[in-house]
């Protein structure tokens, strides 16, 4: 919450402390009080067991706010009905339990029809009560009462909940009840403060249920967090045509305009609009929903909302997503937090909210999500694409995907693993269906909203979604759908275009979207608050060219190797290989030696003075000769080898575990010829890119796998030497630096020894956590899935920077270089340099820049000017 909130969010849960700011700020908030985040966390590890005093607070606080009210909770003749919501302290939408119209029993509900004179109003309260409770706190089937629901409908000859008549709703709740005790063996409890505490057991239970669990894996949530509960009195939408509930924006979730969006029904209960069971109307008439907007149907109402929400805005300094209530007339809040948006829409929210004197531009910068970014780099629909439409809906999550088909979230998780992309469609998704969601490419469902549970949860997870897709008719039983006279089969492709809602046959081409406007007026304050420089990592000139268009600062690493794979590159280096002695190697690497110059000067001259840091050959050599036989066969016949001496030196170089093999420095000393080759290249292409342009070219050469002092200077010696002589005999004074890439331990407990020979440290994380945690990436998903599900890590160390283990090691290199050589620069180049979470790490221990894929380069500069700014309010934690 920001600094005008004095409400705890991490005690009070999200809901919880929305409400109590709300209310001391004097917005209209039904009354109630907050269970905090501390019960849930000693609920959950004593065994279900409620903390020594918690009863007596729980009941004296309810008493205090039913007699506020003037009601009675559990008798009449003015019944006090509260609801009980979850509340974690980051939004998890639909992911955990709520109870409505707790305090119904058979006399509250004759009491409640009495004061109100509306026994349809009082028994659809109750049978929704019994519905909500029977499921989540008992634990029958939901689909037990939807049956009995479609059979009242159906004898009724009517279509919809809020078309059946009080005497219907009455012979519900028997059914209902009926169906409970012949399923439990128990009746239906009547004792309201017995179904209190049943409800708040079975939220605080509702934190590690699986939608739950599996949501907080994806959204990075501590599982230690727990959730609060909210105990709030109850505000009627389902009272009359003057009565409804809604979800508000203040500003458009997936575009950012500013102007209020959302949705409403009239006599209807909040699970009505989320769920995605009815279609309700927006909030403003729009050309995609037909029906009455609040604006016209409650203009009075609506007015206060927009009003509110204004307020809110301003008062937390985002857009606000807000539940509402209109209880015969009057507007109630029952919440208010951030709302999710897509990354367009967060980009122009923050840049408006600065532009408008809301928020300044340091906070906007904090307002977009860095990871998001990612969702502006890939591609949409070409517009030149020949489209064929199968069905349209409203554009509930903008964006393009494509995929083949599935019906089920089971199928989409298992074409997730089998690394096919699939499009979700379902009738409408409920939080079960998180994990299908996660896996799909994007999400068409057939009800609900433009903010039901599909549109919420794709909108947070930047993925495409349409709702409402209507004229689909879905055959499970044949695994296909139907839209006019068209058959869709599961796994057949389809694309979707987000943003116009459209359900498009095929698999269409994509194309790159320019990145400007607000993307380039953030990402410019941005770089006005960042520290740290961003460097990508680039392997050739698409990698340069993709890396300068994100706004990268120069080159972090070149993979070298890449060069010898390229053209004849790769015959060349056999060649090599198989030469009888090192005099021979040296006169075959000499026909690479222009291969690598030209490459080198490519990349200077495009990177235009911005540096460029190029690692020596890393891979063992025995990757570079064939293993299988045919392919042995086949090589050895166009090298004109016998090909048992092809195989002889295949198997002479093999290695059991090359991770931990000839590579790196070990491969630059024992076989000299090849750095001194690369060596050569660097400095040559340096000085002809330089004649070629008034942008003085400072090369970087970096030797990987370094352990030894001894190594690096040894190495470091034979660099200079080779480059005095290239620039002696091409007349050229300029500069080089030499550094090494510490992925080893050894090397990082010796930083200060070998600080003595580098001009700088470049951290290969990727390496550095595989030999400090002794781990194999390439094996760890084998077991690491297993050390997440059980609470033994809570990140993968291979996404996120390992802050306790490799981080201490990094640290602990990084002071000792510096103690050793104070100008000695140093950066991540692996992985973690596009992280977030790294990337904060990394200021907090002063590196000097991240390097990272080009693609990630904007999310490395947001992240790098987000933690700078932290870092100065003292908040990098």
């Amino acid at each position: 919450m920001t600094p005008q909130a004095a409400c705890d969010e991490t005690l009070l849960g999200g809901k919880g402390a929305s409400l109590a700011e709300m209310s001391r700020v004097g917005l209209p908030v039904p009354p109630g009080f907050t269970i905090t985040t501390q019960v849930c966390r000693a609920y959950l590890s004593t065994g279900r067991t409620y903390p020594e005093g918690l009863r007596e607070e729980v009941e004296t606080s309810l008493a205090a706010v039913a007699e506020a009210a003037g009601k009675t909770f559990g008798a009449g003749p003015d019944p006090f009905l509260v609801s009980v919501r979850s509340g974690a302290p980051v939004s998890m939408p639909g992911m955990m339990d709520t109870i409505l119209n707790l305090g119904l029993n058979d006399e509250t509900v004759e009491a409640l029809a009495d004061r109100t004179g509306d026994a349809r109003f009082a028994y659809d309260s109750y049978r929704r009560f019994i519905q909500m409770y029977g499921t989540v706190v008992i634990g029958v089937e939901h689909a037990l009462f939807e049956d009995i629901l479609d059979e009242a409908r159906e004898a009724a000859g009517v279509d919809r909940d809020d078309r059946l008549d009080a005497d219907a709703l009455r012979a519900v709740v028997a059914r209902y009840k009926q169906a409970i005790e012949t399923d439990m063996d128990d009746p239906f409890p009547q004792d309201v403060h017995d179904q209190l505490w049943g409800a708040i057991g079975a939220v605080l239970e509702s934190w590690n249920n699986p939608r739950a669990v599996t949501f907080r894996a994806l959204h990075a949530i501590p599982d230690e967090w727990g959730t609060a509960v909210t105990v709030q009195a109850m505000v009627f939408g389902n009272s009359g045509d003057n009565s409804a509930t809604g979800v508000a924006f203040t500003r458009h979730p997936s575009t950012g305009e500013k102007r209020v969006f959302g949705e409403y029904l009239v006599n209807a209960q909040g699970e009505d609009v989320v769920a995605g069971l009815r279609t309700p109307d927006p909030l403003l008439p729009n050309g995609h929903q037909a029906g009455r907007s609040m604006s016209e149907h409650m203009p009075e109402a609506f007015t206060q909302l927009v009003q509110l929400g204004d307020r809110l805005e301003a008062h937390f300094g985002d857009m606000q997503d807000i539940e509402f209530t209109v209880d015969d007339g009057r507007l109630w809040l029952l919440q208010t937090r951030a709302g999710k948006r897509t990354v367009d829409a967060a980009i122009r929210i923050a840049v408006d909210l600065a532009g408008e004197g809301t928020i300044a531009r340091d906070d906007a910068v904090l307002h977009v999500d860095p990871s998001s970014l990612d969702k502006l780099l890939h591609p949409s629909i070409d517009p030149d694409a020949k489209r064929q439409l199968f069905a349209r809906g409203l554009p509930a999550s903008p964006g393009a995907a494509a995929g083949t088909v599935v019906f089920s979230s089971a199928a989409a998780e298992t074409a997730m693993g089998e690394g096919r992309p699939v499009i979700l469609v379902r009738p409408e998704t409920s939080p079960d269906d998180i994990h299908g969601m996660a896996a799909a490419e994007g999400i068409v469902t057939t009800r609900g909203g433009m903010t039901s549970h599909a549109a919420v949860v794709a909108r947070g997870m930047g993925k495409p979604a349409i709702t409402a897709a209507s004229a689909i008719r879905i055959d499970p039983d044949r695994r296909s759908m139907r839209a006019g006279t068209v058959t869709v089969r599961e796994g057949d492709w389809l694309t979707l275009d987000g943003a116009a809602g459209e359900v498009l046959l095929g698999q269409l081409p994509m194309v790159q979207r320019p990145l400007s406007g607000d993307f380039a007026t953030l990402m410019e304050w941005a770089d006005g608050a960042r520290r740290m420089a961003v460097r990508a990592n680039a392997d050739g000139l698409t990698d340069a060219e993709a890396a300068l268009g994100f706004g990268a600062e120069g080159i972090g690493l070149v993979r070298t190797e890449n060069i010898f794979l390229e053209g004849d590159g790769l015959q060349v280096m056999r060649e090599m290989i198989m030469a009888p002695d090192e005099r021979a190697r040296r006169f075959v690497l000499e026909r690479l030696l222009p291969v690598h110059r030209d490459n080198f000067v490519s990349l200077f001259e495009k990177m235009a003075g911005l540096p460029v840091c190029i690692r020596l050959l890393d891979p063992p050599l025995h990757e570079f000769l064939p293993r299988e036989a045919a392919e042995l066969d086949r090589v050895a016949a166009e090298m004109g080898l016998p090909a048992d001496e092809l195989r002889r030196r295949a198997d002479e170089l093999h290695e059991i575990n090359p991770m931990l093999g000839n590579r790196g420095a070990r491969l630059a000393i024992c076989y000299p010829e090849i750095a001194e080759m690369q060596t050569r290249a660097v400095i040559e292409a340096a000085i002809i890119a330089g004649r070629r342009s008034d942008a003085p070219v400072v090369p970087e050469i970096v030797v990987p796998l370094v352990a030894y002092y001894a190594e690096l200077r040894h190495l470091r010696e034979r660099i200079d030497a080779i480059a005095a002589d290239v620039k002696a005999r091409h007349g050229s004074d300029i500069k080089h630096l030499v550094g090494c890439i510490i992925e080893l331990p050894r090397a990082a407990i010796r930083a200060d020894l070998i600080a003595g020979a580098a001009d700088f440290f470049s951290f290969g994380t990727n390496d550095l956590t595989q030999t400090t945690l002794g781990i194999s990436r390439d094996d760890a998903a084998h077991f690491l899935s297993r050390y997440l599900t059980e609470g033994i890590i809570e990140r993968d160390p291979f996404i996120n920077l390992d802050r306790e283990g490799v981080g201490e090691v990094i640290r602990m290199a990084t002071d000792k270089g510096r103690g050793a050589h104070p100008g000695i620069v140093t950066a991540i180049t692996g992985e973690h340099g596009g992280d977030p979470e790294s990337i904060a790490f990394c200021e907090q221990i002063g590196l000097d820049y991240v390097s990272c894929s080009p693609y990630r380069v904007p999310v490395a500069r947001l992240a790098a000017a987000q933690a700078a700014i932290r870092a100065r309010r003292g908040e990098l934690a």
